[in-house]
């Protein structure tokens, strides 16, 4: 009676621990708000001035190409980094070196994207990009994996709720950045710029605050996150974990040595490949928007940042009720869920876009932000969830591995879209309102995708709800 009333103890999520944790993913999507509003614009100014047009939409497909570069760089990096991050053991942890480095070469390379654009060096841009892009992988990859290494795998979907509720907090001060310190004033394009035209610190600020930042934000999880130690104190909290995992398999699931089961694989596949095509849709839509704010809309690019924040708020909305949902309906009809908000989204700005409404006139169209609203809230139901249902999959020790396997999923589709996107709008039939359709033809795939993952639903504990599971284990 004893064990079984031990076995039955409710997991508590050690809530001060994620929010630390959390610190690594405010570094990093602080850095991808900077670099994402503002690398696009750069790259579409310097080739529209290499050849001569004044037609954005005849550059696009070479933005994608250069945004996709990196990426398909990082995609080989990021299995490598987490399967070395699990066999690395040294006295600051295992995931800790490569956080370090990563974040100190990133924080140094970041600042000098802004310096060569001001230099008109296309090549310059490019190599800083691909710098950027590489180590920040070196960086990510170990820095997620973190969270999953001290957490039981039923509470991962609530401290991955706090986790991304921090980087978004990051996203939010990287938006900022952008907001008042934008390209438009640069370019001498904004009404009442306040600055003086090609004055490098309009476009410089952004990027060097992001990598102290990013510094900082590392410097926090160093000081106060003792991986090791953690480690020893949490294994038999993670051993008990394993029991209720949602895997198909539990057993493969958490046996450090077998190989993944053909149930697991299965689920495995399904839930990367639906995974490809939602970052298709909203890495798209990301990469081009600041050209689509500018160039098509005629808005000043700080429209970008605007937007952005609004999804953000309806991310962070989503990542407080994401890990409950989940405990009611289970983490694949929550995921389901989110992109069908998100595919409502979508379906609003194509109505509204060919209907002609609020588009040409003074200012954004007003229903631009009840999209970005709707998506965001939708994708973080899909982001909240997605990652933990790949690492059920796995033993502890593999979780840098699976993490692997996560990332090349999405940054294959990061390395498709733009180039996908780009050769597109140079079609001569084809404008920037293909953006709702591209995406929303993506999330439908994967809407469809994931009807074929099975279900498992938890029913052997009763775990906590709401705000009481973020009590902190003392």
């Amino acid at each position: 009676m004893e064990q079984e009333a031990s076995v039955q103890k409710p997991f508590i999520l050690n809530k001060k621990r994620t929010f630390l944790i959390g610190f690594a993913f405010f570094g990093i999507l602080l850095l991808w708000q900077v670099y994402d509003l503002s690398c696009s614009k750069f790259l579409e100014k310097l080739f529209m001035d290499a050849l001569g047009t004044n037609n954005s939409e005849d550059v696009q497909y070479l933005v994608g190409v250069m945004m996709a570069i990196d990426n398909i760089a990082a995609l080989i990096l990021l299995p490598i980094f987490g399967h070395l991050s699990d066999k690395t053991n040294t006295r600051i942890g295992k995931r800790m070196p490569y956080i370090l480095i990563g974040t100190f070469i990133t924080s140094i390379a970041f600042p000098f994207i802004p310096v060569f654009f001001h230099l008109n060096n296309l090549v310059g841009v490019i190599i800083m990009m691909a710098v950027v892009v590489l180590f920040s992988m070196m960086y990510r990859n170990p820095a997620v994996a973190l969270m999953r290494d001290m957490t039981p795998k039923p509470l991962r979907s609530k401290a991955n709720g706090i986790i991304n509720i921090m980087g978004y907090i990051g996203g939010f001060v990287g938006t900022l950045f952008t907001m008042f310190f934008v390209i438009s004033k640069y370019l001498g394009k904004a009404e009442n710029p306040g600055w003086q035209q090609g004055n490098i610190w309009a476009i410089e600020l952004p990027f060097l605050l992001g990598s102290i930042f990013m510094v900082i934000s590392a410097l926090v999880l160093f000081i106060f996150i003792k991986e090791n130690k953690i480690r020893d104190e949490v294994y038999d909290e993670m051993k008990r974990g394993e029991e209720y995992s949602e895997a198909t398999d539990k057993k493969a699931a958490s046996d450090d040595d077998s190989r993944i089961s053909k149930s697991n694989l299965i689920t495995l596949l399904l839930i990367l490949t639906a995974e490809f095509f939602w970052f298709m849709a909203d890495n798209g839509i990301g990469t081009f928007l600041t050209n689509y704010v500018s160039s098509h809309l005629g808005q000043e690019t700080s429209l970008g940042s605007v937007l952005t924040i609004v999804g953000g708020v309806g991310s962070v909305i989503g990542f407080v009720v994401g890990g409950l949902i989940a405990s009611k309906i289970t983490r694949k009809w929550t995921l389901i869920s989110g992109l069908v908000i998100t595919i409502i989204g979508y379906v609003l700005w194509i109505v509204m876009t060919f209907s002609n409404i609020g588009v040409g006139g003074e200012g954004a169209p007003f229903w631009l932000y009840i999209v970005w609203a709707l998506k965001g809230f939708g994708m973080s139901l899909v982001h909240v969830n997605s990652y933990p249902m790949v690492v059920e999959l796995c033993s502890t020790k593999k979780i840098g591995r699976f993490t692997g396997y996560y990332y090349a999923s999405s940054m294959t589709a990061q390395s498709v879209t733009p180039i996908l996107l780009g050769l597109l709008l140079l079609h001569p039939g084809i404008h920037w309102d293909v953006l709702p359709i591209y995406a929303g033809a993506c999330v439908l795939i994967s809407i469809i995708i994931f009807l074929f993952v099975k279900n498992v639903k938890n029913t052997k504990t009763k775990f906590k709800k709401g705000l009481e599971a973020l009590d902190v284990d003392e």
